[in-house]
Formats: C-alpha cells, sequence, structure tokens
C-alpha cells in the first residue's frame, strides 16, 4: 500500500509506454543470443589450449546448452510481459468504460418508463 492509501494505482498512459520496451529487449537479447551461439558454434574453440582456455571449456563447454536455453527462457519472458501488459492496458481501458456506462445517467422516456437513451 502506498502512502497516500492507495493499493494499486494503474496508470495506463504509462503501461502503454512501458510495455515496448519489454518487446525492444527481448529483441536485443534474442540478437545477443543469437550472435553468441553462432560465434562461438562458428569458432569451434577460440579460447585455445592453454591452461587459461581450459579451464574456460571445462567449467562452460558442458554448461553451454543449458545458459543458451536459459537465455531463449528470458527472451520468451520478456515477450511474455510486453504482451500481458498491452493486454492489461487494453482491458483496464475496456474495465474503465464499462465503470463508466454503469453509473450514466439513463434519461426518461416521455411515457415516463425511463428507457431513454442514455447521456
Amino acid at each position: 500500500m502506498g502512502d497516500d492509501g492507495r493499493v494499486l494505482d494503474i496508470k495506463v498512459a504509462d503501461v502503454k509506454l512501458t510495455a515496448p520496451v519489454f518487446h525492444e529487449q527481448a529483441a536485443n537479447l534474442s540478437a545477443a543470443l543469437t550472435n553468441l551461439v553462432h560465434a562461438l558454434d562458428g569458432f569451434g574453440a577460440p579460447w585455445g589450449d592453454d591452461e587459461q582456455g581450459k579451464a574456460f571449456h571445462d567449467a562452460y563447454g558442458p554448461q553451454q546448452k543449458v545458459i543458451e536455453r536459459a537465455a531463449g527462457t528470458l527472451v520468451l519472458g520478456l515477450v511474455s510481459i510486453h504482451e500481458a501488459m498491452v493486454d492489461m492496458s487494453d482491458g483496464h481501458v475496456d474495465n474503465d468504460q464499462l465503470i463508466a456506462g454503469m453509473f450514466t445517467k439513463v434519461k426518461e422516456s416521455t411515457d415516463g418508463t425511463g428507457g431513454g437513451d442514455s447521456q
């Protein structure tokens, strides 16, 4: 809860402004992952056969696929956050319109039934 007593204060404009950042960062991470995989696969073992190169390979080699899958999962997570934020902002706008419609006055019809147009 915030200092002003509000539990949740969603500003649709902020959500709409922030959502594309997640899409952009997902694309950036995906490109970086693709570059890493292609570079390392293309170079074979560029870290060499010296002591440091062997130590790197011993630590990285067995974990390479796990690291690549984890980074791929992060890409999917960022895309998912982007999509959820877009859906949330759309839903928030729809909900506001629905609630506003519930509280719209209904014009009295000429026959007194109250079945006129809403304002």
